[in-house]
């Protein structure tokens, strides 16, 4: 088998001379569409459907093999099934890296607003305002986050860690300081508290107050 190049407006186009005829340029450009387009591996026996001369499939499909061997994307074959691939030399170059926000519990969403507006607060007094335990992990998450910090040990028996929001905390929800914390009363007109204080369940089915007016209150 011989390989044959005709050249028009600046394109390489292949042609492909077997010992009997001269494969079509056309054919080529044809299988390379179908397969490209195709959003699933092809048959040969699709492909031999829509090109003239369905005889020399093999050998088309051959040539276009060679012709991206070493190039950024390769034409591969998997039980005579024809699709094309990155190179699998380039997949470092093609690592995509998304952040994904993950949506807090209400628990987790409840102890964030209870830390930015009584900091530096320890787990109990949270608690206390929230009037259940909180659950495994809520505080792991808010750390995660990179919202919260340590913020030193309070001067009492035990000395129980306190906890604060962090830069990021602000960052995120587009603050400058801690003083542009929306008050009581703005909280109540955006309709995120309510005007009575109602009772719910907590993530753990716990009854407790829903209404986070505690959070004005201050230490």
């Amino acid at each position: 088998m011989k390989t044959k190049k005709n050249v028009e407006n600046g394109l390489s186009k292949p042609e492909v001379e077997s010992k009997n005829s001269i494969v079509n340029s056309n054919d080529l450009r044809i299988v390379e569409a179908l397969i490209f387009a195709s959003s699933k591996p092809v048959s040969e026996k699709f492909i031999a459907q829509h090109i003239d001369n369905s005889s020399e499939i093999k050998v088309i499909l051959h040539e276009l093999r060679s012709f991206y061997s070493g190039r950024g994307i390769e034409l591969r074959n998997i039980s005579n099934k024809w699709f094309f691939r990155t190179s699998p030399d380039l997949s470092e170059y093609l690592k995509i890296e998304k952040i994904v926000p993950k949506k807090l519990s209400r628990a987790a969403t409840e102890t964030l607003a209870i830390i930015a507006y009584h900091q530096p607060i320890t787990r109990a007094e949270i608690e206390e305002i929230r009037g259940v335990i909180i659950s495994r992990g809520t505080l792991d998450i808010l750390l995660e986050e990179g919202w919260i910090r340590p913020r030193g040990r309070k001067k009492v028996p035990g000395r129980p860690l306190t906890w604060g929001t962090t830069s990021d905390f602000l960052d995120h929800f587009g603050l400058e300081s801690l003083s542009d914390l929306p008050g009581i009363e703005e909280l109540k007109a955006a309709g995120l508290l309510d005007s009575k204080p109602k009772n719910s369940t907590s993530d753990d089915n716990t009854p407790h107050n829903s209404d986070l007016s505690a959070l004005s209150d201050s230490n």
